[in-house]
């Protein structure tokens, strides 16, 4: 298979694959569990980055596993989406936005597959840190399935699972954060080192501290993805039938250009 779906806060099944098995993945860096079906006679997997039903928080993801584990069963192109708080009020509670940018405000993540030893050291690139090419698919796809897709955000990513203080938003509206979320990173960083094109899909479901006239809690993110998941359905679904079967991209020799392969 060659495409894989992670699904964040909300989307712990697409319902878009049919004959749907699921299979544990033991990798150097413990257990990953994926469901793997087919969507339009192509096979598909589908990761659910908290696991069934929100058990594991943003801080205690085993990112390294979940990447490796799609990088063995073959995948070379990752669809993922996550909730985000916005702190741009043109970015409004409801909507999706395709992300181009992050700005990592993890602490304690383990964030490489190269931590030196055996495994080397390796300096990425990242001017790019989500697929271009990718990236103009989501957004043609968007266009064909009628979808109000935003085409650039930069993404702030928290460390969690606490929300963000009033002060720290606005610092990041200073920095030039559109959007704050707590799992794009390190995903991201460790999808470009194994060598898969990578896309993030963020849906817009509170204004963040501050901003929003409220406390922030899990249950109004949980109900606005609730509300608005059949977008993001309906984007996945056009964006596979869209993806070309064997595709090249430059992420596919992000590490080979550096002597590592």
């Amino acid at each position: 298979m060659e495409t894989a779906i992670i699904g964040g806060t909300g989307v712990y099944d697409p319902h878009i694959l049919q004959e749907v098995r699921e299979e544990v993945v033991r990798t150097p860096y413990g257990e990953a569990y994926v469901r793997i079906g087919s969507y339009l006679g192509r096979e598909v997997a589908f990761l659910a980055r908290h696991g069934q039903g929100h058990a594991i928080p943003p801080h205690r993801i085993n990112y390294r596993a979940n990447i490796w584990a799609l990088k063995m069963l073959g995948v070379r192109q990752i669809l993922a989406t996550s909730a985000v708080g916005s702190l741009n009020r043109r970015l409004h509670p409801g909507e999706c936005v395709l992300l181009d940018q992050f700005i990592d405000f993890t602490k304690g993540r383990p964030s490489t597959f190269y931590d030196g030893g055996e495994a080397g050291v390796v300096h990425v690139d990242y001017t790019e840190p989500y697929c271009p090419e990718l990236r103009r698919l989501l957004l043609h796809a968007a266009k064909e399935a009628s979808v109000c897709l935003f085409p650039r955000a930069t993404y702030v990513c928290t460390e969690g699972p606490r929300y963000e203080t009033p002060a720290e938003i606005r610092m990041f509206q200073r920095l030039g954060g559109d959007l704050v979320g707590m799992t794009n990173v390190p995903e991201v960083v460790l999808a470009r080192e194994a060598e898969i094109c990578y896309a993030a899909i963020a849906l817009v479901t509170n204004w963040a501290a501050g901003i929003s006239p409220t406390p922030l809690t899990h249950r109004e993110v949980m109900e606005a993805m609730a509300a608005n998941t059949e977008k993001l359905r309906a984007l996945l679904r056009k964006a596979l039938e869209l993806m070309p079967a064997g595709r090249e991209c430059r992420c596919h020799h992000a590490i080979r250009e550096l002597g590592q392969f």
